[in-house]
């Protein structure tokens, strides 16, 4: 029987998965997700192999969460591939604190120290793990394998892995994690296969969707990222506010006597484009909008990126190469022509055609920073890192 790897992404109002050939380098069998939990579900998916398309509504009776959801997959893969067995079922998850550095096999011991990062992740790391049970329970013979946004920044140099806090907080684990990792961890393998003298260089990654931050690399390492202790920080984001003084949170709580979980669900779900915008997270939708609000919303998420782009090459000594990726990085071409606007003392220029048409390379040939747009795939890189965990 053919062996397969299945991905999961849970989170909390979608699950994105993902069927793999189990081989050393992986091919796409099927991809998809379900959104809208918890209004009207939708499963979608699309075939790897010869372009089928599936999408159905679900019952938003019965499936309310993700491991309803994820049940609702794994019927699909027993329906669509009754003859294959699951080598591996690999999972998104967002924090692996300190001590993971690489992907994991998930034991009890590992679980429970995962469970006890949930802190430090409240809207994600909760969902990551309910998957992980759902997985447990529907194929309780089958290696889960953790893979880890945090684990690519784990090579930070100190000055920035830290605050400026007490000494003892940082050794308890309030320090700059950075997030993003696997996809900045496939477009450093993208880099390395097709453009290896970059590679080797300085890099700024910008990781733009309703999740956004931005890394810096240097011979795909990880030397700085936006993000710090949570995946709040650095740039502002589809319903995130980004980088906030502390002060404000302060403010908050003693001024307009706001507890905690109502400033949790202001700064994650209510803020960011939404927020500003008071209209909508989606960009296509404020790009198409014009009004005032969606206008400046858009300007600061312009100017943060600019603002964060020249910090990330301040601490690259220098930039070789610029990489938009993620769902507006990779089809916002407005977008990326106003964050490259007037860069031509950094040496970076786009080519007005290539960039509208989103090529690979969208800098003009005069430029001496590269400019690239790569599509991210997280999904892939899950599952290389557990078919080569089961390899040893």
């Amino acid at each position: 029987m053919a062996g397969h790897i299945l991905t999961l992404n849970a989170g909390s109002s979608s699950v994105k998965f993902a069927l793999f050939s189990d081989e050393p380098e992986p091919q796409c069998q099927w991809r998809g997700q379900v959104e809208g939990l918890g209004e009207n579900p939708v499963l979608s998916m699309e075939a790897g192999n010869n372009g089928e398309n599936v999408e159905r509504n679900l019952d938003p009776e019965t499936i309310t969460d993700p491991s309803a959801a994820l049940n609702e997959i794994f019927a699909i893969f027993s329906e669509r591939a009754p003859g294959d067995k699951l080598s591996a079922i690999g999972h998104r998850v967002v924090h692996g604190g300190v001590d993971h550095t690489g992907p994991a096999i998930i034991d009890q011991t590992v679980y429970a120290g995962l469970e006890k990062l949930s802190p430090f992740a409240p809207l994600h790391q909760p969902h990551n793990l309910a998957g992980v049970r759902a997985a447990q329970a529907a194929y309780p013979d089958v290696p889960q394998v953790a893979c880890f946004d945090t684990a690519f920044h784990r090579s930070h140099p100190w000055v920035n892995d830290t605050f400026a806090l007490p000494r003892e907080l940082y050794d308890k684990g309030v320090r700059r994690y950075g997030f993003h990792g696997l996809s900045y961890e496939y477009i450093c393998r993208e880099l390395h296969r097709t453009a290896p003298h970059h590679h080797q260089g300085g890099v700024v990654i910008a990781h733009l969707g309703n999740g956004a931050s931005m890394t810096a690399t240097r011979g795909g390492q990880s030397v700085g990222s936006t993000m710090g202790f949570s995946a709040l920080d650095g740039l502002p984001m589809g319903t995130r506010c980004g980088q906030l003084d502390p002060g404000v949170v302060l403010y908050l709580m003693d001024q307009e006597g706001m507890d905690a979980e109502q400033i949790l669900n202001m700064l994650y779900r209510e803020s960011g484009l939404k927020g500003l915008s008071g209209l909508s997270h989606d960009m296509r939708t404020l790009l198409a909008s014009g009004s005032k609000e969606a206008m400046q919303a858009i300007d600061y998420y312009i100017f943060r990126i600019r603002r964060e782009l020249g910090a990330m090459t301040a601490i690259l000594n220098g930039l070789d190469a610029l990489v938009f990726c993620g769902g507006i990085g990779e089809n916002a071409w407005r977008i990326r022509e106003r964050v490259c606007d007037d860069l031509d003392w950094l040496g970076l220029e786009l080519d007005e055609t290539r960039n509208r048409s989103s090529e690979r390379i969208v800098s003009s040939d005069r430029s001496r920073v590269r400019v690239f747009v790569i599509p991210t795939d997280e999904e892939w890189i899950i599952a290389y890192h557990a078919a080569a965990l089961l390899r040893g």
